[in-house]
């Protein structure tokens, strides 16, 4: 019989508890102070968002007004009298006009009570009657014709002046100027003068037989008595072509002419009497208005098809000029009548014979605003002097029209695209801001300086970007720890220095230096890369005993002695060199071979000196990147076999590639940002060209250039705020892009 022994098993012990790291164990300072970190980098990176936002919003309510158009209302309405008025001219704050009737009579009225200030006839007593009357809006003139062929011109002057700190304004006319046009005292056509600052003025009429007459009228003033005698040239031309409406600058250097088939006459007066016509054909309907704008240089062309075109005289590579149409607008729907220039712009208002108006502007080619006239059957058409207001004339009175057009010379065309602006052989990409004189053409070409950003960050990459990541690899896998710890504090404390003192340097040291040392830096790009190599290979024949006896980091200071030594070489070569090569002057060689010319501050010695400014971003970022690759993929890969630089190159390099893509990145964008250095190192001017020999101007140094002297609220003060919007949108645009190409190399790589 067997017996069974049963034995009891211990209880089982009790599981210990749970640890919870937020129970009452945990201190109560350290869960308030994680509470508090966690929301203090939180709201750190939402004060971030929320400033780089505002930011953002800020210059687009800037840059949004450069987007609205013209609007043009309905004024103010003024008696006019009996008499239909010819001519309309006003001051420069719209409190008073000057009118001149077809009976000859100027009336200088206030508009708000209508009284008339001044009243007075443009020809003498006993004169013959009036033919046709017209205003020179430029120059505050007016014009009368008589049936005898004669001429009559008389200026008005608007005198400010301010009664306790109330502003009067009082009209005052000149003495009248007859011009005896046709001699034989018979009524001519189209007639058109002018007069400039010293007095002296012409004259120009078609005459009944087709002769075109000018009268000149030029005035001396006896130094003793302060007398003043006047004197009268006369001269004709007799045009092959019939010529049917003229203008005349102000100056009395440009006389035009048009006719009913569409030709357009051209005479140059610089030698006084009038050369031989340049004929042009518009190849569009008869000319039946003409105008010249602000400068008087470009032409407005009104056709009977209510087309208008813009021409002015262009350089021929002879140094001949052709009067050349330049831009056309979609115009009006009736033959235009009335063209009347703007005295602040390149604006224009015209007029056509149905009662429509349009506001336009020549610069941007833009049609501003199209409308019906107040009055009927327009006689007149005036731009006020501030470009704020007109006046239109017409069979039930004048029409004063209120007009607020702040950025006229504005566009997507005028931004980016190319210009044909005055006085230019073609169109083409130009940043001028600003100009020495009231009759300027701003020319605000953004493009340029999207260019020359690029082309500064070019580069500087070129120089940055192999010099940062191979000095990081290096750094990082093959320097030794007892060099390491030297080298890269160092290289990080580079990037420490101010820019504007890199800058200062790069200006008044570096680019002189350059300028004369050029052929020996060109030489170091051969010499170094090869000396470098050779001694590296130099190194490696060395016994292996021989190398495991010297100290580690060896190989790293020899190296630097082989390359200042290759420098030095260089130098010693640079006569010699540019004598062999370039026959003693590279900057000779380059402009005689190529075309190009050298500036001192130019493109290589920003790309010196900005790269010098990049490098240490790049370094820092790129070296991290080598050194956090798990060090078991290396240990594993020299295990297998491979060498050192089989390991670097093939586990390491491609395991660190997000690394390195952030670091390149960040100094991108360091690049592109960057103001001082190439505001203070090129020659900061808006050159559109990729030639590294001169210089450019970036969308910051721009900013930094022009934001101190544009006026708040400006077109210019706008434009800039617009530069900063495509800059943000740039940087904001590449980081996106660049951010997505380091997730898909981090996911590509992260299972090595």
């Amino acid at each position: 019989m067997e017996t069974q022994t049963t034995v009891a098993s211990p209880p089982p012990k009790p599981e210990p508890p749970r640890r919870n790291f937020a129970d009452a164990r945990t201190p109560r300072k350290r869960l308030l102070a994680d509470k508090l970190a966690r929301w203090t980098v939180i709201g750190g990176g939402v004060a971030v968002i929320a400033s780089i936002l505002a930011i953002l919003l800020f210059i687009l309510v800037e840059v949004v007004p450069l987007l609205s158009g013209a609007t043009v209302e309905d004024g103010r309405r003024i008696a006019v009298g009996p008499d239909p008025v010819g001519a309309v001219l006003s001051d420069e704050y719209r409190t008073h006009v000057a009118l001149l009737g077809m009976d000859g009579t100027i009336r200088l009225t206030e508009i708000e009570g209508g009284q008339i200030a001044l009243e007075s006839a443009i020809v003498p007593d006993g004169a013959a009657p009036i033919l046709a009357v017209r205003s020179a809006p430029s120059q505050s003139m007016f014009l009368a014709a008589t049936t005898d062929g004669r001429l009559f011109t008389r200026q008005v002057d608007w005198l400010v002046s301010f009664v306790e700190q109330t502003r009067e304004i009082t009209g005052v006319l000149s003495e009248s100027i007859a011009f005896q046009l046709d001699l034989d005292g018979q009524r001519f056509g189209a007639f058109t003068a002018g007069i400039n600052d010293e007095g002296e003025a012409t004259a120009a009429a078609v005459l009944a037989d087709g002769t075109v007459a000018l009268v000149h009228r030029s005035v001396e003033e006896n130094f003793l008595s302060g007398e003043l005698t006047e004197s009268f040239e006369r001269y004709t031309s007799a045009p092959p072509v019939a010529v049917e409406t003229l203008v005349i600058d102000a100056d009395q250097r440009n006389l035009y002419g048009g006719n009913a088939r569409g030709d357009l006459l051209w005479w140059r007066l610089d030698a006084g009497a009038p050369e031989a016509p340049q004929i042009v054909t518009s190849g569009r309907g008869g000319v039946t208005a003409l105008s010249l704008l602000i400068g008087d240089r470009s032409l407005v062309v009104g056709h009977d098809d209510g087309t208008l075109e813009i021409w002015f005289p262009v350089r021929n590579p002879d140094e001949s000029f052709t009067l050349t149409r330049i831009r056309e607008f979609a115009g009006l729907t009736a033959a235009v009548r009335h063209i009347a220039p703007s005295l602040r712009n390149k604006g224009f208002l015209a007029a056509d014979e149905a009662g429509a108006l349009g506001l336009y502007y020549s610069t941007s080619a833009r049609t501003l605003w199209h409308g019906p006239s107040p009055v009927e059957s327009p006689t007149a058409l005036y731009f006020a002097p501030r470009a704020d207001g007109a006046f239109v004339a017409g069979a039930d009175g004048l029409a004063e029209l209120v007009i607020d057009n702040p950025h006229p010379e504005v566009g997507i065309r005028a931004f980016f695209g190319k210009v044909w602006y005055e006085g230019y052989t073609e169109p083409a990409h130009v940043w001028q801001s600003t100009g020495g004189t009231d009759d300027f053409e701003s020319k605000l070409g953004i493009t340029p300086l999207m260019v020359g950003t690029l082309k500064g960050t070019l580069y500087s990459l070129v120089l940055a970007i192999p010099l940062g990541v191979l000095g990081a690899m290096y750094t990082s896998q093959f320097m030794h720890d007892s060099l390491k710890r030297y080298v890269k504090p160092t290289v990080e404390i580079m990037a420490a220095l101010p820019s504007v003192v890199l800058g200062f340097l790069a200006g008044l040291w570096l680019a002189p230096r350059i300028e004369h040392l050029l052929p020996a830096l060109l030489l170091m790009l051969i010499v170094l890369p090869v000396i470098v190599v050779a001694a590296g290979a130099l190194w490696r024949s060395f016994p292996l005993r021989i190398r495991n006896a010297l100290p580690d980091g060896t190989e790293a200071l020899i190296q630097v002695v082989v390359v200042a030594g290759g420098i030095w070489v260089c130098l010693a070569l640079n006569g010699p060199f540019a004598g062999f090569v370039f026959g003693g002057s590279f900057q000779d060689w380059l402009l005689d071979t190529t075309g190009l010319p050298y500036d001192q501050r130019n493109a290589v010695v920003v790309g010196l000196a900005m790269g010098f400014a990049v490098i240490p971003i790049i370094f820092s970022i790129a070296e991290d990147a080598f050194s956090n690759v798990p060090r078991n993929l290396v240990s594993g890969s020299l295990a297998l076999g491979a060498n050192r630089w089989q390991t670097v190159t093939r586990i390491v390099l491609p395991s660190a590639s997000p690394g390195i893509f952030s670091a390149i990145m960040i100094g991108f964008g360091r690049a592109v940002g960057e103001t001082m250095i190439v505001l203070m190192a090129t020659g900061n001017t808006p050159i559109m060209d990729w030639n590294p020999f001169n210089g450019f101007r970036t969308l910051s140094a721009n900013i930094a250039v022009e934001i101190p002297e544009a006026p708040q609220g400006d077109t210019l003060y706008r434009t800039l705020f617009l530069a900063a919007l495509i800059l943000f949108i740039f940087t904001f645009v590449t980081n996106t892009l660049a951010e997505i190409v380091r997730q898909r190399l981090r996911k590509r790589y992260a299972q090595v």
